[in-house]
Order: C-alpha cells, then structure tokens, then sequence
C-alpha cells in the first residue's frame, strides 16, 4: 500500500466512534494530514470537548498506521483534550462550572446501598473543615438529597452573571445544593426516558452558578446507564467513589460499577470503594457489632480489584434518623462524625 493521504483516510474509515457509530473520517475527526519524511502526523478532533473515546480511538489509529506501515512514525495531536477546570470554556455549563476544583462523583451499581447518605454526610464533613463544597443530586427518578438537609420546600432563583442565566443553588449546613427535587411536584414520578432525564441533569450541574468551590459531589443515581455515560462525558470528572454494602448481590453490582468506569473508554480514575451497612450498632449498646450483612464484603472486593478502600460506615439508627429529619448525621453524633472523618481523610489522599 502507498503512503499517501488517501491510503491514510480509507485505513482510518476502519475506526468507528463508539458514541456516534460512525467512522471517525466520517464524522470530520481528521485534520492537517501531513507526510514527510516517511512520518505522518495528523490532528483528531474530538466531537465533544470531554470525549471519552478520544484516547483509544488515538490509540487505535496509531495501531492501525504501524500495521500498515511500519516503518513509518505516527505522530498525532489530539485537539480538545481533557482540560483542568482552570481552563474550562466560557460555554454556560464550562462557566458555571469554571471556578470548581474538583468534580467527583459518587455511584453504586444497585439502589438502597446508602449512596446519597454518604454524599451528604461527606459534603457536609468536607464543608466542616472550611473546603468550600457543593452537591448536585443527579439521582433523578428518587431525589433524596433535599430531604436530607432540610431543605425540600426551597425554590431556587435564577442569578444572571457576565450576562449568564444560572440557577442560584441552595445552602445547607455549609454546601451548595442542587436537585431536581426543588423543581418538581413531590407526589408525581418523574415519567422520563434517558435523554430527557440527561438533559434535566445536564441542566442541574452545569446550570447552576457554583462559583468557587473545591469539591463538587455528584450523587448519581444507581447503575450503570446512558446517564452515567453522558454525564461522565460531560462534567470532566476526576473521580468516581463507589458505594456498596457487603452483601454478594450488592458486591455484582458494584463490580460493575468499578468495570464501567474503569474501562478504557471511560477511563475515569475510581477513587475508592465505601462498605455501607458493615455492621449493626444499637444506640445503647455502642461496642457491639452485628453482621447482618455479612462481614469484609467491600474490604475484599476492594483488595481484589486493587482500588483504594475509604471507609467501613455502620448501621446505626441516627443516621436513619438524622436524614429523615433533614438533620446530617455528622451533625448530631459524634461516632458517626468520627466515621465519615475517616472517609474524609481516605478521600482527601486520593484526589489530584
């Protein structure tokens, strides 16, 4: 085969973007071809500022290139890479989100683990420490979040900035809330199939004027679905926390949380696993534990998979208790402060 940029474009016809199911000269991702001195170098431009797929499909067409011609040096630049927050583009969701440091999801593969407890109680404990913390509740078919903090009555205004509309979000307890749950009649299920619900979240996080903040916690809802990809996509993470109980049935699932994320195409660093529910402590026998559960589960699949384990958080009735209350249970028990501490303290080691 000649080399030549014909031969170049019909060999990388071969690679399909997973997203969008088309060839990646198809869709316009090759730019300034150029040969020289048996070198080629070319540009790919990714179709979305965080895509994903960008570093495989770079990946690929190196592999592909070498194949056929081996002599030569693939040299390639992608265009519109991952960016730091820094550098975020003046587009309304890279406005609202331009002063965030960090943006951290937190994911379980099945629902009833816990997730949205350990999102707001860690917002909280974060916020306690003086970092300044946000919250967006992406859980959109069960919003919890507002519950939680005491705050599902509130009706956010929207603020105009440089000539921006953002939504102004909630304060509780030191962190910034957001949930579609300020936005919807509380006795109606939210009837919505996947991309009117990622347009809702999309709106939520990247909508919602966060100004400076260290952390912004995602609470998402549970699985592994079009929204979490999209999401992912979206908001630039740089971390996803998994939430699971000890349980086997629970423990697939979380397996599967950890596959998807940790997947070349996702490829979103896990920044841990939380054991929710590891033992049962009554209130008025505090040393005793029970589990009911079983024991270790997270501890081991942690282990197994190599990823960092956070923290062991028991079952004790103020936690029950505080976030029906809308009351954070960090707030009225210091044994469940000293436990999410310690989550904090794992967190805060894993983050770049």
């Amino acid at each position: 085969m000649n080399l030549n940029k014909e031969n170049i474009l019909a060999l990388l016809e071969e690679i399909i973007h997973p997203e969008f199911e088309k060839n990646i000269v198809e869709l316009g991702m090759i730019e300034n071809i150029d040969i020289s001195d048996n070198e080629i170098s070319f540009s790919i431009l990714p179709k979305r500022q965080q895509d994903p797929f960008a570093a495989s499909i770079k990946k690929k067409c190196e592999q592909l290139l070498s194949e056929k011609f081996s002599s030569v040096t693939v040299k390639i630049t992608e265009r519109g890479k991952r960016q730091n927050t820094a550098n975020r583009e003046q587009t309304q969701t890279n406005y609202a989100l331009k002063d965030v440091k960090h943006i951290v999801a937190i994911m379980s593969g099945k629902g009833g683990v816990g997730k949205s407890t350990i999102s707001s109680n860690l917002a909280v404990t974060l916020a306690n420490r003086g970092f300044k913390t946000g919250l967006t509740d992406a859980d959109i078919y069960g919003p919890s979040i507002p519950q939680m903090f005491g705050v599902q009555n509130s009706q956010p205004m929207m603020v105009k900035v440089d000539d921006i509309e953002l939504i102004e979000p909630v304060e509780s307890y030191g962190v910034k809330l957001m949930s579609i749950s300020f936005f919807i009649n509380h006795a109606e299920a939210l009837i919505w199939r996947a991309p009117m619900a990622t347009s809702a979240l999309r709106q939520l996080a990247g909508g919602t004027y966060w100004g400076e903040l260290d952390f912004l916690l995602i609470d998402f809802p549970p699985g592994t679905g079009d929204i979490h990809i999209t999401m992912t996509q979206e908001l630039n993470l740089d971390g996803i926390i998994i939430v699971t109980t000890p349980q086997p049935v629970a423990l697939a699932d979380a397996i599967r949380g950890i596959n998807m994320f940790g997947h070349e195409k996702i490829n979103v660093p896990i920044l841990g696993l939380v054991e929710n529910m590891a033992w049962f402590t009554p209130d008025e026998l505090p040393e005793n534990r029970y589990y009911i559960f079983g024991m270790n589960g997270g501890k081991k699949l942690a282990a197994e998979k190599q990823i960092p384990f956070l923290a062991e958080i028991p079952i004790v009735q103020s936690i029950r208790q505080s976030g029906d209350d809308g009351i954070p249970a960090v707030c009225t028990s210091d044994i469940q402060a000293k436990v999410f501490d310690e989550l904090a303290d794992n967190f805060l080691k894993q983050i770049k």
